[in-house]
């Protein structure tokens, strides 16, 4: 056990060391951080759809108009142009003489968008570049409706107050959800499958890579014969999850520090990703953690059957085809968490890292089949980790072209006999 420590201590103070492990975290805490502060440095409100500075203090000069529209009206239906702003509150609205003056104006700049009405059905929209938050059609197709009910009203003699009050009643309904919404768990859920997958993927590589470059510059051959091989594992792989634990707590903490702060200038917009739950976090630690050490175990014994670290992605390959089917499996079936692709999914320990706390978040979990999946995770990681040891020790004394992961494990069902 001291030598595990002495492994342990040195591996994890070569990632706290490392000056772009420093760095990295420093610097991503530093952005989130101050990211969290944004809406009280800079008016965010069109973005957050909340009421800006000027508009709290009441100021409706020019300045407090958004962008002009304007518009041609062929169908003289718009004489006056205060149905429009009604509608378009932020909006300078601009009459034109002709479809043609309109067009112009729009392609010089003088106005954001414009209208051609040709009837109370049909009009065209000018716009030099749509993007993608622009509901002006959707708007001003509501007023034209509004305006063809009155007309079609008019016609057949039908007073149209009575008619908009009935064919416009409002039905109201009133929500009492007994168990969870899925739809405000899906993107904390989506963004943390996210973030357990580029952890495996970054720091399995790391350590990957750090037993290949140990095994081509042959110190590895001085560590086997003075540590035992699974010490040398377990104390990297162990070290990695302390390293990983560390950087994204900071990361993480400083993001709901800095939003609980704050959540107020954010108008409580990103909620949907940074209100998690208690027991969606504990859940998320337990399976992360473990689903860490799962892949690390499997990384640092296929790093140990190369020679070069330009030959660890052919090694690593069908590993990481594996996450990346399961990352794709689980993200596809967050619309569908009681499905029984997920179900499968959350007892696996190739996939129940991530597919379990989806669950716990989005649906409903029995204790017994959190405790279950959890039970078969970490035996697993056991005996990956007694597997991975003896590949580690049988691979790392055999130099030249890669050994294949079944011909490693045909050596050692060999040497056991």
């Amino acid at each position: 056990m001291k030598r595990l420590w002495t492994v342990f201590e040195f591996e994890l103070f070569s990632y706290i060391k490392n000056k772009s492990f420093i760095i990295t975290t420093a610097l991503i805490c530093l952005i989130i951080g101050l990211g969290m502060f944004a809406p009280r440095v800079f008016d965010m409100s069109d973005l957050l759809g909340t009421e800006s500075l000027k508009e709290k203090e009441g100021d409706s000069g020019e300045d407090a108009k958004e962008q002009a529209l304007g518009i041609y009206d062929e169908s003289g239906y718009f004489k006056d142009t205060k149905l429009l702003s009604d509608v378009f509150k932020d909006a300078d609205i601009k009459s034109y003489d002709s479809a043609k003056a309109l067009e112009k104006a729009v392609k010089k700049e003088d106005i954001k968008a414009g209208f051609y009405v040709i009837d109370d059905l049909h009009y065209n929209y000018y716009v030099i570049n749509r993007n993608m938050m622009d509901e002006s059609t959707y708007m001003f197709n509501e007023v034209l409706s509004t305006i063809h009910k009155q007309a079609y009203c008019v016609e057949q003699n039908i007073d149209y107050d009575e008619f908009s009050k009935e064919y416009e009643a409002p039905v109201e309904c009133k929500e009492k959800i007994l168990g969870k919404d899925a739809a405000d768990s899906y993107w904390y859920c989506y963004a943390l499958v996210i973030i357990i997958f580029m952890v495996i993927v970054i720091y399995g590589g790391m350590i990957a890579t750090a037993v290949t470059t140990e095994k081509s510059n042959r110190s590895i051959e001085v560590l086997v014969t003075s540590i035992d091989s699974k010490y040398l594992l377990f104390g990297k792989v162990f070290a990695g999850a302390v390293a990983v634990m560390f950087q994204m707590s900071m990361i993480l903490g400083c993001a709901l520090i800095g939003y609980g702060i704050n959540h107020e200038a954010w108008g409580d917009k990103l909620d949907i990703i940074l209100d998690i739950p208690a027991n969606v976090l504990v859940v998320f630690a337990i399976f992360g953690i473990g689903g860490f050490l799962f892949y690390a175990f499997l990384y640092g014994a296929l790093g140990a059957l190369v020679s070069k670290t330009e030959d660890i992605n052919k090694s690593c390959g069908n590993l990481q085809m594996i996450i990346m089917i399961v990352y794709f499996i689980v993200l596809l079936q967050l619309t569908n968490i009681d499905g029984i692709a997920i179900k499968i999914c959350s007892y696996l320990p190739f996939s129940s890292y991530s597919a379990m706390f989806a669950r716990v978040g989005m649906g409903k979990v029995a204790a017994w089949e959190v405790v279950l999946s959890a039970v078969i995770l970490y035996a697993s990681i056991f005996f990956v980790g007694w597997l991975g040891a003896k590949i580690y020790r049988m691979g790392t004394l055999r130099y030249g072209n890669p050994i294949k992961f079944t011909n490693a494990l045909k050596d050692i069902k060999t040497h056991e006999k």
